[in-house]
């Protein structure tokens, strides 16, 4: 990320941020950083919210106005931003954990509901700062604090579960493919309606160390060679919806607008 946007974006007395040496969630938080300075959003205009987690806490290190609600509940709490403010663009920071667990339910209204809010995923496939749980989207067999022979659970697909609930736009990235990842953020907020866009990144910590893959530059090779621009049985990364339904907010302002003419 360019030196002249932690100036211009970061609240710089807040930093150094608290996350571990390897992590990709800083790496993440600058593509999504790049993406709203390329963006034509009114940067007035921008609220970030985020839920409970490592990657949740980004919300405090920018210098917008931004909530650091309650553990599962940032979707929830954007919906009610965006309803009372349509004019604000709302983006969330949540982990896989915290939006896909806890968070779940709200997560699967929201892309049915179509409201216009941007969520972006850092998905490390781990519950990274509460002690190293698998999260709804540990690989099967992966060994985590509370299954040390491996889980055997199978694991979420974000984007499946988003775009079959009703995300109008959905789409994965790694930090690994840095300028990739900005240009899949920029097209989140481009969409007028649910926008998803589900960020790969390692915990070298709490997921690597007990999986062979201790050392970050391992755990980014692995996210090189373990996903694919195509069908080709590696994670596929790209855009997978990007289509045009009518948005919650503003089909509910029209239904305000016409009250006067429903009769009982």
């Amino acid at each position: 990320m360019r030196i002249e946007l932690l100036n211009k974006y970061f609240k710089m007395d807040q930093l150094p941020h608290i996350w571990c040496p390897g992590c990709g969630n800083g790496i993440a938080l600058g593509a999504a950083v790049e993406a709203i300075d390329n963006s034509t959003m009114d940067k007035d205009k921008i609220c970030i919210v985020s839920g409970i987690g490592c990657s949740s806490r980004a919300s405090g290190y920018l210098n917008f106005d931004s909530l650091h609600t309650t553990h599962g509940r940032a979707i929830a709490f954007a919906t009610g931003i965006k309803l009372a403010n349509p004019e604000l663009n709302v983006i969330v920071i949540t982990g896989d954990g915290d939006c896909t667990a806890i968070g779940g339910n709200h997560l699967i209204h929201g892309c049915r509901r179509n409201i216009d809010i941007n969520v972006l995923v850092f998905n490390n496939n781990i519950y990274g700062m509460t002690g190293g749980q698998y999260s709804p989207t540990t690989p099967r067999n992966a060994r985590t604090s509370t299954s040390r022979q491996g889980t055997v659970e199978r694991q979420f697909d974000i984007c499946k579960l988003s775009e079959n609930a009703g995300a109008t736009y959905v789409a994965r990235g790694t930090v690994f493919h840095y300028k990739h990842l900005i240009g899949l953020i920029e097209g989140a907020f481009k969409n007028k309606g649910f926008s998803i866009v589900e960020i790969l990144t390692p915990c070298p910590i709490q997921f690597g160390r007990r999986n062979k893959t201790p050392e970050p530059a391992d755990m980014m090779r692995l996210l090189k060679n373990s996903t694919s621009f195509s069908d080709d049985g590696k994670t596929k990364i790209g855009v997978f919806r990007d289509e045009k339904e009518p948005e919650f907010v503003s089909e509910y302002i029209k239904l305000l607008s016409n009250e006067g003419d429903i009769s009982v």
